[in-house]
């Protein structure tokens, strides 16, 4: 019997530990926070989006960032396994939209007490309010572990014939994700690709923007340039806010766009109407303005859009919002049409981990075994979870990937 210690009191760390005290190991589970799995709490608004009912496969090609490094651990714990172990220890779930999976009760805290309860079941020694300060190392090989009791300054150190690394990213720090441990992995001789926030809302340049604030838009394509080259488009909903854009084509967008600032933009645009193709559109438009033939332009498209963005469309377009319908030319129809079908903006970047779900980059996977999530550098270290360089869409799949490369870790301990 080996004497684990797991680092992060998270989804990845408590399956981790859980998979480590099945195989019959003393596990320790440290988590700085005063109770585990605060960042569970609010995936999923709140309701947790566990996994996703989907293929094998289809989950994998959801991951943006080294999707061959998850084969093995994947494979090993995959979205049915995971499911089965939910539904085992007593925890309904169901599948919405898109496959998404949720607990009957759409409640987060099921998720954690359902785990929770497993880990005390299994004699798992949960430690609160502790934080991992330091790795003792020997030959190459893990031998204790450094540990430091919140708010406190009692630091103990512990045994530790292996460590599971699971502190998560850099996203929503107020959760105590916060990247703390990635220093130490540096420490240790690991290479941490550059921090991201990543399934994150994008900031954008113009003023327009704003104004149209808490609006959401819902059946329209999202298409995002880099010059010529499309580098995303998709069909969904999004949000208008202060800062620029959110909702679930952003949060997409954001994971497959390359970095932009205000140096390096990307281009916009919204197909409002993609239902439509242009000479429907154009016809539909014609309709409108011979029926308002007499109405001033800004009372003639109000079936068309939403209220809030009628007076960003009627100045964009160029239109004397006073002009009749019958006064609107051929050129300004044509102009309004592309405006419908392309509404323009331009990205100038992301906001910040606080508001980001996941972090993109972490520990290199060059340098841990995918088949055991043990580290090449130091015998005995092994990642999971968010700490590692890999990111997914949203869906469900970021969660899988905890519960996979957590539980892969726990078994090859």
């Amino acid at each position: 019997m080996a004497n684990v210690v797991v680092a992060g009191g998270g989804a990845a760390g408590m399956m981790a530990a859980v998979r480590a005290a099945e195989r019959g190991h003393h596990v320790t589970l440290l988590e700085q926070n005063e109770k585990l799995g605060k960042k569970i709490y609010i995936t999923g608004k709140g309701r947790c989006n566990l996994t996703n009912g989907c293929d094998t496969e289809d989950i994998l090609a959801q991951f943006q960032s080294n999707p061959r490094f998850l084969y093995s651990s994947i494979y090993t714990f995959d979205n049915f396994r995971v499911m089965d172990f939910f539904g085992q220890h007593g925890l309904k779930l169901k599948e919405e939209r898109g496959q998404r999976i949720f607990p009957v009760s759409d409640h987060a805290s099921d998720v954690i007490r359902t785990l929770s309860q497993y880990l005390k079941t299994l004699g798992v020694d949960i430690c609160l309010q502790t934080k991992l300060i330091d790795v003792l190392t020997e030959d190459g090989c893990v031998k204790a572990v450094k540990t430091l009791q919140l708010p406190g300054k009692e630091q103990k150190t512990r045994p530790a014939d292996a460590l599971i690394l699971a502190g998560g990213g850099c996203s929503y720090p107020q959760t105590g994700s916060d990247g703390n441990l990635f220093e130490l992995c540096g420490k240790l001789g690991h290479t941490i690709k550059p921090l991201r926030p990543a399934l994150v809302p994008l900031t954008v340049k113009e003023s327009y923007i704003p104004q149209m604030m808490g609006l959401s838009l819902k059946n329209v394509t999202l298409t995002i340039r880099d010059g010529k080259k499309v580098c995303f488009e998709e069909f969904g909903e999004m949000l208008f806010t202060h800062f620029g854009v959110s909702g679930p084509l952003v949060l997409s967008a954001s994971s497959r766009i390359r970095e932009c600032s205000e140096k390096n933009p990307l281009s916009a645009e919204i197909d409002l109407k993609p239902a439509l193709d242009v000479e429907k559109l154009d016809r539909r438009l014609q309709r409108m303005i011979l029926e308002g033939t007499n109405k001033q332009f800004k009372n003639l498209l109000s079936g068309l859009l939403p209220a809030k963005m009628l007076p960003v469309v009627i100045r964009l377009s160029g239109i004397d919002p006073e002009k009749k319908g019958n006064a609107i030319t051929k050129e300004e129809r044509m102009g309004l049409l592309k405006l419908l079908k392309a509404f323009p903006f331009t990205i100038t970047g992301t906001r910040g981990f606080s508001e980001a779900i996941i972090t993109r980059g972490g520990i290199s996977v060059k340098e841990v075994d995918p088949s055991t999530m043990e580290s090449k550098i130091i015998k005995g270290i092994y990642f999971a979870g968010e700490m590692l360089d890999i990111d997914a869409l949203t869906g469900g799949f970021n969660l899988q990937a905890a519960w996979s490369t957590g539980y892969l870790a726990g078994e090859s301990v």
